[in-house]
């Protein structure tokens, strides 16, 4: 776990200067109070900016409130951060479309969550990093496949997930799924699944594809491993390999490992949820020889507080080097965890690098 440090504000001109500016950083480390008001805030109050021979400081609520003075409405500096009661929100709203069979419409949730339509839209896609309807539908998502694995028929399944018609279950679901109902829930069969295993550089290499392009690119050092994995995703699929047209894909595929800058032009299948997607697609727009840290691909999704959520995106990842996650790394520049191994990051990243 990483330490914060909080910055120390020495003397009443520091705190001063801080409440005058409105640093955020000083939220929590002292107080001031306004005695023309009789109220108490957070240094980044965006109330109207008080005298200063009319401020004083505490270090605690307790010690304002003791003072005699009452929390601010604006900044509630009794209640926790705005932050933290945002993700609170959030995470209640979620609660709440998880619970629905339908997606409440914005207007109750928002009701729900005591905020405009769009303060509230605003808010959830900033610390979700997708809207409330596309989380709704990730969701959906979920439950359908969750059910399609289980006992029910598939019209019993398609209303739990929340589909309120056939016709738009059917038109979904190859979005979903990758393919018919029918053939996810007997784990692909009737799917045609190609793939080779081969060597690389980085050691044992698998590429699959479907009819729609390529599903899976793994690396490691048992080829077993590998083909199990394949086999655990699709167990009644039609696996079919050593298909000997198949091997210029398998070749352009160990090329792009080699040489991870010359791009891949190949078709891919990438299936995922909705927020999933949107980090898969930011990857592939990180030039070859650039690096991201999580938290700056998170911004660049529009979800300043979801770098967590996409480091569990870049785990996600089934393609390695076509969606390059090999490329984010931490806030100070160095390698944290890799699906395929922090050595083969390394590696990757020293190619592009030209080293």
């Amino acid at each position: 776990m990483e330490h914060i440090n909080l910055p120390v504000y020495l003397n009443d001109d520091e705190r001063w200067a801080a409440v005058q500016r409105r640093a955020p950083d000083a939220d929590g480390v002292f107080y001031y109070s306004v005695r023309s008001t009789g109220v108490y805030c957070r240094p980044s109050c965006g109330a109207r900016p008080a005298l200063r021979h009319n401020v004083a400081f505490h270090a605690s609520c307790a010690e304002a409130e003791a003072a005699g003075f009452r929390p601010c409405l604006r900044c509630k500096p009794d209640q926790p951060p705005l932050a933290e009661r945002h993700a609170a929100m959030v995470a209640e709203s979620c609660r709440l479309i998880d619970a629905s069979e339908e997606l409440p419409d914005l207007d109750s949730l928002a009701l729900a969550a005591g905020m405009s339509r769009f303060h509230f839209h605003r808010i959830f896609k900033a610390h979700t990093g997708i809207t409330p309807k596309a989380y709704a539908a990730a969701r959906r998502g979920e439950r359908l496949k969750a059910g399609l694995q289980g006992d029910g028929n598939v019209t019993d399944t398609l209303y739990a997930a929340g589909f309120n018609s056939s016709g738009r279950f059917y038109a979904a679901t190859p979005g979903l799924l990758g393919m018919t109902p029918g053939a996810f829930r007997a784990g692909g069969s009737g799917a045609v699944i190609r793939f080779a295993i081969a060597a690389c550089s980085l050691g044992a290499i698998l590429v699959a594809s479907t009819d729609k392009g390529i599903c899976a690119i793994l690396i490691d050092d048992d080829p077993e491993i590998l083909l199990r994995d394949l086999q655990d995703r699709f167990p009644r699929a039609e696996l079919r390999g050593a298909e000997a047209d198949y091997e210029q894909t398998v070749a352009q595929v160990i090329g792009l490992v080699e040489a991870p800058q010359i791009g891949l032009d190949l078709p891919l299948d990438v299936r995922g949820t909705a927020f999933q997607q949107r980090v898969w697609l930011a990857l592939r727009e990180i030039p070859a020889g650039s690096t991201v840290s999580y938290a700056e691909l998170a911004k660049r999704i529009g979800a300043p507080k979801g770098a967590r959520a996409v480091a569990g995106a870049c785990a996600a990842n089934a393609l390695a080097v076509a969606i390059p996650c090999h490329r984010v790394v931490r806030n100070d520049g160095a390698l944290s965890g890799y699906r395929w191994g922090v050595e083969r990051k390394q590696a990757l990243l020293d190619r592009e690098a030209g080293k």
